[in-house]
């Protein structure tokens, strides 16, 4: 099994990483002639007939190389083809024969993936370093823009900071309430802005098995320039027929921000296998790859720590991950996001040293002092258009805070909300009072025996 490895090797980590290059050859694809005309074949068998062009958009392949392999399964009578406008071959329209059709039935059988061709595990591994969190480009002032509408004190932020720098593992820990999920957004915000976006694909080959990458749930589409249009026919036809285009095999989205809590097991960490259609889907960590990858709520897994430690001992130390297939054969793929744990357990009680050396990064988030409390509570009034109250805060301190319950961040949007909702409810203007705020914080805050 070849070994990856990144050192040595030029990988161009500029902020924002060069889209991938559409091949102009079937070597180019990396590619058989086989493989390719099942796919064609598994297409116009599920869509029907289709006309040139159709069918090199829906694989995501320049016409050039598909008119390759529509050519070969022509003169193995797997198709019969019908004349097209004067745009020439690629308006041609192609239809199986009943050859063909018994073809594509057992090209199915094989496997039914139907969709954008795949490309080379090699260069799925070449762009993921190319664009690795490590390339982003920060500095205190770029950050800070970015945690602007947060309030989080200094100490905290300074430790952040250095955190994204490295790229290593994150260990986020302290009481619920305070914003640990909150700060693994902003991170994954700052990232979107600073580090630009990135290349996936929808799929890619390893061992001759194909994992599907790309996903609607959990990947955002980067948003195009102003002025830009959806793409027309002729613009399609011109992208198709020419060289020197992006390769429409990757799409461009927003470094991804993938958040997993108490639902995550250790089959989630695998490659999903579908015997009936006989392809994978990629696990969530490789989707993450270029982001963030945020285990929320460490501990309360359907796993214990133990289990998802053994699991994670490998890509946290060596930043590669081992995947297997359902053949048995193994193949590795690069680890490369920003992996961040987050607790509200005593630590403690969940890892041992084993564990906490490879978390490069320890970030406790306490309670927060008044000052700080104060800052969120006041800024959270104006984002509800209310007016700042000091007697509401001073309320909560006096019966509250000072009687053994410990403040939390959350608790200024929860009450704050709540007032709201009263203030709708009686049909009144949207206003905080001492009297409100104890209205909201008897409903909010019940102690169950």
């Amino acid at each position: 099994m070849q070994q990856l490895q990144r050192s040595g090797m030029d990988w161009d980590n500029s902020a924002t990483p060069e889209a991938p290059s559409a091949p102009e050859t079937l070597a180019q694809t990396g590619l058989t002639l086989g493989f390719l005309s099942d796919l064609i074949l598994r297409l116009l068998y599920t869509r029907g007939g289709m006309v040139g062009l159709d069918i090199s958009r829906l694989v995501c392949l320049p016409f050039k190389i598909v008119e390759e392999a529509l050519t070969f399964l022509k003169n193995e009578k797997c198709l019969e083809v019908l004349g097209g406008d004067l745009i020439g071959r690629i308006s041609y329209r192609f239809n199986l024969t009943e050859l063909g059709r018994r073809r594509a039935q057992e090209a199915l059988a094989q496997c039914a993936y139907v969709g954008p061709a795949p490309v080379p595990l090699e260069d799925y591994v070449e762009q993921v370093y190319r664009q690795a969190v490590t390339a982003i480009d920060i500095s205190p002032e770029s950050l800070r823009a970015a945690f602007a509408h947060l309030v989080v004190s200094e100490e905290l932020f300074n430790a952040i900071g250095p955190a994204i720098v490295s790229g290593k593992s994150v260990f986020i820990y302290g009481p619920p309430g305070n914003g640990k999920t909150t700060i693994a957004q902003a991170i994954g915000a700052f990232m979107n802005a600073s580090g630009g976006e990135i290349f996936v694909p929808y799929a890619f080959l390893a061992e001759n098995s194909i994992i599907t990458v790309f996903d609607q749930a959990v990947h955002e589409l980067a948003e195009e320039k102003t002025g830009t249009r959806l793409e027309d026919n002729e613009a399609t036809i011109r992208r198709l027929l020419n060289a020197g285009t992006v390769d429409a095999r990757w799409v461009k989205i927003k470094r991804p921000v993938i958040i997993t809590g108490g639902e995550l097991n250790l089959s989630m960490l695998d490659l999903k296998y579908s015997p009936e259609s006989n392809y994978y889907q990629a696990p969530m960590h490789v989707k993450a790859n270029g982001g963030v990858f945020l285990i929320d709520d460490f501990g309360r897994q359907l796993c214990s720590p133990k289990e998802l430690l053994n699991r994670w001992i490998v890509p946290l130390e060596n930043r590669i991950d081992y995947l297997s297939l359902a053949s048995g054969q193994k193949f590795q793929v690069p680890f490369e996001q920003l992996t961040m744990f987050s607790t509200n357990l005593d630590p403690k009680d969940l890892v041992d040293d084993a564990f906490l050396r490879r978390m490069r990064h320890k970030l406790e988030i306490t309670a927060p002092q008044r000052d700080i409390y104060e800052r969120i509570f006041n800024s959270y009034a104006k984002r509800l258009g209310m007016n700042l109250c000091p007697e509401a805060i001073d309320y909560m301190y006096e019966h509250y805070y000072n009687r053994g319950r410990c403040p939390r961040a959350s608790d200024c949007r929860d009450l704050l909300e709540t007032v709201q909702s009263i203030c709708r409810f009686r049909r009144i203007p949207i206003q905080l009072t001492r009297d409100l705020i104890a209205e909201a914080a008897s409903s909010f805050i019940r102690e169950f025996k």
